[in-house]
């Protein structure tokens, strides 16, 4: 079994899609934007790229962008010699130079401070490691995956994030569909992360009826997989070994679901709306968020491509 069957469990042909070209990128040094919402396995993903990948026997080094104190991320990242600043008593390799031969992994990419990504761009661009209070650079083989779930081409626009670097980690995006999207899926991952749980705690996994089973396929889960793994661990401890039907679940877990698909959904203003003003809008929410792909956004609005495509040319929102 590789890496990606053994991490990333999963058969809606949407995750299958992405897996498929996980495992072409896994076979190349290039670098990879890792894209999605929070839960839904970003890190499992570069993992599994990495040990799928020729550097595999090397470090997998992971940090999270958004943990790092500004003042501290250059030296968190690139090392520092002793006495480099305020502080500073030893040497300090850095998380790059840990990573040397192997991958690094930035997770939240979008919240590195601006400053680094100046430095994280020529980095990746001449693979040039200085450490703070060094007087020349060193050439350090890392291979970098990034991942976020902001909408950094939105961010870049803003001028919250540099373009150049946008770029230069976008050379394979992978975006992880949500749990919702993914039909077929949320039964598949609750009876192995039950069956996982159960072996860890040495206890019965519960058993789930099919009305039970029905609701949670039904369910939005906007924490994704990691919001399933807590509801099957939470489950697993209260009732191990015992049947699980609808009065069972937790109270309330599904309001927001029901609000969001009920069919007071969308409220029409007592003023009326403009709809074309509406789909133009919605449009390009779409195509914003998948980044211009236009098969992906069609998908987003439950359009098929062409309808899109008539729509895009109907209101004159082309190139």
């Amino acid at each position: 079994m590789n890496a990606f069957d053994a991490l990333l469990l999963g058969k809606a042909p949407e995750f299958r899609s992405v897996i498929r070209s996980a495992q072409i990128a896994a076979a190349t040094n290039v670098s990879v934007l890792i894209l999605g919402e929070s839960g839904t396995g970003k890190e499992l993903l570069a993992q599994a790229l990495h040990q799928e990948s020729a550097r595999a026997k090397a470090p997998f080094v992971a940090i999270n962008c958004a943990a790092l104190p500004e003042q501290l991320a250059e030296s968190e990242l690139f090392g520092h010699r002793k006495g480099a600043f305020t502080g500073a008593s030893g040497h300090s390799p850095g998380r790059i130079r840990a990573a040397a031969g192997g991958t690094l992994f930035l997770d939240e990419i979008a919240e590195l401070p601006l400053n680094i990504q100046a430095k994280m761009l020529r980095f990746l661009e001449s693979g040039e490691c200085q450490s703070l209070g060094e007087t020349a650079p060193s050439t350090v083989d890392v291979r970098i995956i990034a991942a976020t779930h902001r909408n950094l081409h939105q961010m870049v626009q803003e001028g919250r994030f540099r373009a150049d670097l946008y770029y230069r980690l976008n050379v394979v995006p992978l975006e992880l569909p949500p749990l919702r999207r993914r039909r077929g899926d949320v039964n598949l991952l609750l009876h192995a992360l039950v069956e996982q749980l159960a072996a860890r705690h040495d206890l019965q996994p519960p058993r789930f009826t099919p009305r039970a089973l029905t609701r949670l396929e039904g369910h939005g889960w906007p924490g994704n997989i990691r919001e399933l793994k807590n509801f099957c661990e939470r489950m697993l401890i209260f009732s191990a070994g015992r049947e699980i039907d609808l009065e069972h679940l937790p109270t309330g877990m599904f309001d927001v679901t029901c609000q969001q698909q009920g069919e007071g959904a969308f409220t029409l203003p007592a003023e009326g709306i403009r709809l074309e003003e509406l789909e133009q809008a919605m449009i390009k929410q779409a195509l914003d968020r998948a980044h211009g792909n236009r098969s992906r956004a069609a998908r987003l609005l439950g359009l098929t491509r062409d309808t899109l495509l008539y729509r895009i040319k109907k209101y004159t929102l082309g190139d």
